[in-house]
């Protein structure tokens, strides 16, 4: 299908692809992968033929139609319905002709050809694909200009995902869609029936609808098969195995100028110290990914409050005389990790705001803890940062009290580094831009960190950083977000925004994945999944004991290790090792030898407990 031979590109002087060749055979699905900035969606420009290769050959064979979406989402007042139809520009030219032809010979060759490209159904099709991005049938009747501009670019995509050209290419899809609208993604993409190449860092997606995965890194595109899973494991033992040549030519290294160090003066040594230090400067230095770092975040850690820390009662909420949401009763603990799940339009967003204090209930209540703080991220917020400050400036004006230094190292614990802290906020890139802001929503270490779509920015490592930091983290969190994979780490449970309310739900994630495909209940989805499969599920509620019992043994094990230290201190003091306090120091050598054995327990405890929550996480995973 699309070959790279040998190929070299370069953006306003900056080299981003040197001397790779790659091929991908027609009929792929291929996700390409690498940090922020490397070239990903440069390297659709080239395909698009937009910009020129410095050296090598593309090769893509003669009249393939290739697609994507346009970066323009459509405005007009033409209907969505419309706005798909037009996509398919045969059928429309062909629709065109045969209002006009009169020879019946032609008029023949239109009917056939139409009906080869299986023109009549078109509008059923069309209507399909913008029901699973969103759109009901009531919406798409309505015109283009009355959406916003997140809404027209999924048209956009519908369009392009009806036309069916034989090269796909999708740019961080799921950027503007919701957890139900990736979901229909992934099922479209796995059946479609040509070669796609998506720019995702939605590991869920990547993981669903590819079987391939093109690697950007270091200026060198790999192929490797397999789903982004298999990718991950391969990628890490070569790295492993690549750390481990690193260390051993250190070592070789350090060996070499030990030896040219001593003898390169000695007469009868000279010689040799002067072929050692060829073979030093022979020596090719083995240089590791630019990847190999993971950037962090830290979220600083609050009190305990007594639950529950939020009480819903019979609260309706919206916006004036609107109301989006009816007699909502839900309630938040400390330890809580929630999901809320719905289509767009459903309110969750609503309700999330209604938690936050920035809308109040028209009727019923709202309770908070007296203490309670609450940290708020959504996405606009990284639009309102403010462009020609830097990120210094940020959180100065939130914390004026503090030093410089520790301003830095506020900014260091979410991966922004000393020169991206003094940089403007315009020239940051998107995820360092959301790493401000999810800075500036946890300043206050709040109690309850409310995320509406966090990872919109963040590239793979960033996500599993985010996910790291969430785990450790001590307070509730409320999770808006279209990123499965972070869903089905982090919650434990489950809200739906269904028809005016919320409720919890009973069922799992994958449940409601399968009840969204399948068009059915979830208690039918539950059911189906249980017949078809002897594999073990775990349910949210297994999963929330799994991390009960995680923390719990992790908390064990943090206080028995303040004990040893207070012992140890204890032991160290040269007073106990006087005559007159021998029975003390045979009091406190027991007393450590009895902390060492409940904490020799208590590791071996938390280890099997993480093992037991990593076993059902990787299941629920591979379902």
């Amino acid at each position: 299908m699309i070959s790279f031979e040998n190929i070299s590109f370069s953006i306003a002087g900056r080299t981003l692809v040197k001397n790779s060749t790659v091929s991908i055979p027609n009929g792929h699905k291929v996700g390409l992968v690498g940090r922020n900035g490397t070239g990903k969606t440069s390297l659709f420009r080239l395909i698009y033929g937009e910009i020129t290769l410095d050296n090598g050959n593309l090769k893509l064979n003669k009249n393939v139609r290739v697609g994507g979406v346009s970066q323009e989402a459509p405005s007009s007042s033409i209907t969505l319905i419309d706005t798909v139809l037009a996509a398919d520009q045969e059928r429309t030219d062909l629709l065109e002709k045969a209002q006009i032809e009169k020879d019946p010979l032609k008029i023949s060759e239109i009917q056939t050809r139409l009906t080869d490209i299986d023109a009549w159904s078109a509008e059923a099709r069309a209507s399909t694909i913008l029901n699973g991005l969103g759109f009901d049938k009531h919406k798409q009747k309505l015109a283009c200009s009355e959406f916003s501009g997140g809404w027209r670019m999924r048209v956009a995509l519908a369009a392009v995902l009806f036309s069916k050209p034989e090269l796909l290419l999708l740019d961080e899809p799921s950027n503007y869609l919701d957890l139900e609208g990736t979901i229909w993604l992934q099922s479209y993409i796995s059946q479609y029936p040509s070669t796609v190449i998506i720019i995702s860092h939605d590991r869920a997606l990547l993981n669903s609808s590819v079987n391939s995965i093109l690697h950007l890194e270091d200026k060198e595109l790999q192929l490797y098969t397999g789903n982004y899973e298999t990718f991950a494991k391969t990628r890490a033992a070569r790295l492993a195995h690549k750390e481990a040549e690193v260390k051993k030519q250190n070592l070789r290294r350090q060996h070499l100028q030990s030896y040219v160090d001593r003898f390169r003066y000695k007469a009868d040594k000279a010689k040799q110290a002067q072929s050692r230090l060829k073979m030093l400067s022979k020596m090719e230095p083995i240089s590791l990914s630019s990847e190999a770092t993971l950037r962090k975040f830290e979220f600083p850690q609050p009190e305990e409050l007594s639950p529950p820390i939020v009480n819903i009662q019979s609260a309706s909420v919206g916006y004036g005389v609107k109301t989006v949401l009816n007699d909502i009763s839900l309630r938040i603990d400390q330890d809580d990790r929630i999901a809320i799940l719905g289509q767009n339009g459903e309110g969750k967003s609503t309700l999330s705001k209604l938690i936050a204090h920035k809308l109040k209930p028209q009727i019923g209540k709202i309770i908070h803890s007296n203490k309670l703080r609450i940290g708020y991220f959504a996405q606009h917020q990284v639009d309102e940062l403010i462009l020609n400050e830097t990120p210094i400036d940020h959180v100065r004006r939130e914390r004026p009290s503090e030093t410089q230094g520790q301003i830095r190292a506020r900014l260091d614990g979410f991966g922004l580094s000393v020169e991206q802290a003094d940089t403007q906020v315009k020239s940051l890139s998107g995820g360092q831009k959301a790493r401000l802001s999810l800075l500036l929503a946890s300043l206050d270490a709040p109690h309850l960190l409310i995320l509406d779509e966090p990872t919109n920015h963040l590239d793979i490592e960033s996500r599993e950083a985010l996910v790291e930091a969430l785990t450790k983290y001590s307070g509730a969190v409320i999770i808006v977000s279209h990123d499965i994979h972070l869903l089905s780490l982090v919650v434990d449970r489950l809200w739906l925004a269904k028809n005016g309310s919320v409720n919890a739900y009973e069922y799992d994630l994958e449940t409601y994945r399968k009840s969204l495909l399948s068009g059915g209940s979830a208690k039918k989805s539950e059911q189906a999944r249980s017949n078809k499969t002897i594999k073990q599920f775990y349910t949210q509620d297994q999963l929330a004991g799994f991390r009960s019992v995680v923390k719990k043994s992790e908390e064990r094990v943090e206080k028995l290790l303040t004990m040893e230290e207070k012992i140890s201190i204890k032991l160290a003091d040269p007073e106990i090792y006087s005559d007159n306090q021998k029975e003390e120091l045979i009091r406190w050598n027991a007393k450590y030898a009895e902390v060492r054995k409940a904490l020799r327990k208590a590791e071996e405890i938390w280890e099997k407990s993480q093992k037991t929550l990593d076993k059902a996480l990787t299941a629920n995973l591979s379902e």
